[in-house]
């Protein structure tokens, strides 16, 4: 893993159903991740934030799928901004916003290394599976098919965000922490195989043995993975500001635990955190706790 890192923020609540994680960049960088980065040993750049319009400047055009336009446009810049950093040879660090930025991220890093013939894998750690289409949608809220558009189903202008598709293969895929799946996820999740672990999972075989199997997933056959972490992973008595709550959630050192293997594979290619809501948190609790999980993916040990 590179000794350097890019940060950056995108600002964007635009695919969530409810208002304020457009703030979550700013909030982490409060809580002191550019400085908490710095003193592990990291080469730190922030390269600001990906500019993003309010909901208030844009009707909505697409009801199944709100603010398609705008959220692409988006996430084609996140792609340029994290393959410009895989470029540069630094670890990208992407705060969000809501969970459809995951687009732009993954597509971003297998845009970079699809020019090497290599693929990439994905661990995605939320309570949701998001991969919903617009035909399966109950609410046409984008961040919850993020995971549908990196395999390739959906809207033509997500899945081949950075130009082609899919970004990921099923097999390189692995979910971890779902207790609240849609009819028509279940129905894709089963069709494609996709390794879903749920809470219940977690709880019976432990979050140390199901970590290392979604590693092995991800990095089959792959030049490494995006890890991206949507703080509503936690239960919300340790996170409480997030996008969508869901009881019943992962604990503060079972994210830790994962985070600190993700690191030791040596093979995460790119971390992400999403869904920090200000609006519904604890004197700036839940954001203090991303800057941590951050820093045990970038190699930040207890002693």
């Amino acid at each position: 893993m590179a000794k350097k890192i890019t940060i950056i923020g995108v600002p964007m609540d635009l695919g969530a159903g409810r208002r304020g994680v457009d703030m979550g960049p700013s909030v982490i960088r409060i809580a002191g991740l550019n400085q908490a980065a710095a003193r592990l040993g990291y080469e730190v750049s922030d390269i600001g934030n990906i500019n993003v319009q309010p909901p208030e400047a844009m009707p909505r055009t697409n009801y199944r799928a709100h603010y398609l336009p705008e959220i692409t446009a988006a996430t084609e810049k996140l792609a340029v901004a994290v393959e410009d950093a895989l470029h540069h040879e630094a670890t990208p660090v992407i705060l969000g916003g809501d969970h459809s930025i995951a687009i732009g991220s993954a597509a971003g890093v297998a845009s970079f290394y699809r020019k090497r013939e290599q693929r990439i894998g994905i661990i995605w750690l939320d309570a949701h599976t998001d991969i919903n289409t617009p035909d399966t949608t109950p609410s046409g809220n984008v961040h919850g098919m993020p995971l549908a558009a990196l395999l390739g189903y959906g809207p033509e202008q997500l899945t081949h965000v950075a130009g082609f598709a899919p970004k990921v293969s099923p097999e390189n895929t692995a979910v971890l922490g779902a207790r609240s799946v849609d009819p028509g996820e279940i129905e894709l999740i089963r069709k494609l195989g996709i390794r879903v672990f749920t809470m219940s999972e977690i709880d019976e075989r432990g979050i140390g043995t199901v970590i290392e199997e979604a590693i092995q997933i991800a990095t089959k056959n792959t030049a490494g993975f995006h890890a991206t972490l949507d703080m509503d992973f936690l239960d919300p008595f340790y996170a409480p500001g997030v996008g969508t709550r869901e009881m019943g959630g992962a604990t503060y050192r079972e994210t830790h635990l994962a985070m600190e293997k993700i690191a030791h594979s040596g093979k995460m290619l790119s971390v992400e955190i999403t869904e920090v809501n200000p609006l519904y948190d604890t004197a700036n609790q839940t954001a203090q706790f991303a800057v941590e999980f951050i820093l045990s993916a970038l190699g930040k040990k207890i002693m």
